[in-house]
């Protein structure tokens, strides 16, 4: 189990190896390797996000998520709600250790209700380390390392009831 006591995501189980694989209409989803947000474009007219936090946190603070991130004297936090056509669709969390946000990564501290998916994939230098699959009861998540210039930041997504992964 993860978790974060303070954060918008429930305690997430990761599964790794020991699951039986996928249902192929599940794994589709979780495994998108393109942008999440356009994804959800595709079964809704509108896509937008009520941010929910945005702050500075220590390693400390990072509980788990510190494994999978560089060590840093403090990492930009981002929590947000994804909603296609006003229904809760995803919760995000993105954290960002402060040395990748130097140059024109500068602008992650400052994207507002902008999706991050259409600034990552619009970036043209993201790449993906992995994606890590998790549950939190019947609900499906995934984790994982991005890079912007090599510049790593960790987005765990925790997918909700009314989302189109579970249509």
């Amino acid at each position: 189990m993860s978790g974060n006591k303070d954060s918008i995501l429930p305690p997430l189980e990761w599964l790794f190896d020991q699951y039986p694989p996928l249902p192929a209409a599940i794994s589709d989803w979780l495994m998108e390797l393109g942008s999440m947000t356009c994804r959800f474009e595709r079964h809704c007219t509108r896509v937008h996000i009520e941010l929910q936090r945005e702050c500075f946190l220590t390693r400390d603070q990072l509980g788990e998520e510190a494994e999978y991130l560089p060590d840093s004297p403090r990492y930009w936090l981002r929590e947000i709600v994804l909603l296609g056509d006003n229904q809760p669709w995803l919760l995000g969390r993105t954290v960002i250790p402060q040395e990748t946000l130097t140059g024109p990564e500068q602008v992650l501290v400052d994207l507002g209700t902008q999706p991050l998916g259409r600034y990552l994939f619009n970036s043209g230098n993201m790449t993906r380390d992995y994606i890590h699959i998790g549950r939190q009861n019947a609900l499906w998540a995934r984790r994982s390392r991005l890079r912007l210039a090599g510049k790593p930041l960790l987005l765990t997504e925790l997918f909700l009831p009314a989302s189109p992964l579970y249509v």
